[in-house]
């Protein structure tokens, strides 16, 4: 009897444990207006010397399980039913965020540079919004811009340091509870819990902490990794 319901309580535990990334898609996608889609995930059993290996069908992906690939990055949707027919065939896809548009926007760098960019922003009293955490990388989601004006913005700058990369119009970003080659994504900063949606700084108010907390990257961060 014991073991039964012992079976019984790990069945009901996977079953919640399915349905994490479901809700937080629909999270996104239907109080918040974020389009989503699942991202390619990683290969169940096979492992690199790398480590994880993607589910893509290229050996050498350097961003293993954090990309979109079928469906591809147009698919995003904030359509409920979709979200649901994705996640109910594969429901520990990661969760894809389509940046730009009326979504939000991201700017991203190495994982030091980004706790040494929110200690300098907090220090500013700035007032950021959320901010999701990779093992190798940090994202600042930031109030969508164009091409045009985030040209104009770095314009001015000396130098724009290539660990520092921009999530705009046609570009995604992985989010929480997803996990990748590099390992788990987490709210560095997570959107308060029941809120409408989440307040985003404008890119202005953040890039320059973020230029120059990249600059002392380690390797220039030229390598690309989530």
């Amino acid at each position: 009897m014991r073991e039964i319901l012992g079976r019984r309580r790990r069945l009901r535990f996977r079953r919640r444990e399915r349905t994490v990334h479901l809700d937080a898609a629909l999270t996104c996608a239907t109080e918040w207006g974020w389009p989503v889609l699942p991202g390619v995930g990683l290969k169940a059993t096979t492992r690199t010397t790398r480590g994880a290996s993607c589910a893509c069908p290229d050996p050498e992906c350097v961003v293993p399980g954090a990309h979109p690939f079928d469906p591809g990055l147009l698919a995003a949707t904030t359509d409920e039913r979709m979200i649901r027919w994705w996640w109910t065939r594969r429901p520990d896809a990661p969760v894809v965020l389509a940046t730009g548009g009326a979504a939000p926007c991201a700017l991203s760098l190495p994982a030091v540079a980004g706790a040494r960019a929110l200690t300098a922003l907090d220090a500013m009293g700035m007032r950021l919004g959320p901010v999701v955490a990779t093992p190798t990388r940090w994202s600042l989601l930031v109030a969508p811009y164009s091409l045009e004006q985030l040209g104009e913005l770095l314009y001015t700058k000396d130098s724009v340091p290539s660990s520092l990369r921009f999530h705009g119009e046609g570009g995604y970003l992985l989010l929480p509870p997803s996990v990748a080659g590099t390992g788990q994504v987490r709210w560095e900063r997570a959107p308060l819990a029941g809120s409408a949606t989440p307040w985003l700084p404008d890119v202005e108010a953040v890039v320059d902490a973020l230029v120059e907390a990249s600059t002392g990257a380690p390797e220039g961060g030229s390598r690309l990794a989530y």
